[in-house]
């Protein structure tokens, strides 16, 4: 990997308001054994749960996957990730 492809990474998911959107966000992360750097989340006043997650030193395409099988979870409404 070349060091264009490891830095600071964030991943913002919208899911519903449901009391395990954050942790089956972070079950991705546990089942790599990775640590990130910072999460976030927020329940807003529309409902929704907004979490960002900082991941530091992991290939983009890996992150892409990770946002993909989120989308595909129920509660979750949105996935995206992009360079921070």
């Amino acid at each position: 990997m070349s060091s264009d492809e490891l830095s600071l990474l964030r991943l913002r998911v919208v899911a519903d308001a449901d009391p395990g959107a954050v942790a089956r966000v972070l079950e991705r992360f546990q089942n790599l054994n990775v640590l990130p750097r910072r999460v976030s989340a927020e329940l807003c006043v529309t409902g929704v749960y907004h979490v960002e997650v900082d991941i530091l030193d992991m290939a983009e395409d890996t992150l892409r996957i990770i946002a993909t099988k989120l989308g595909e979870t129920p509660c979750i409404l949105t996935a995206r990730w992009h360079r921070a």
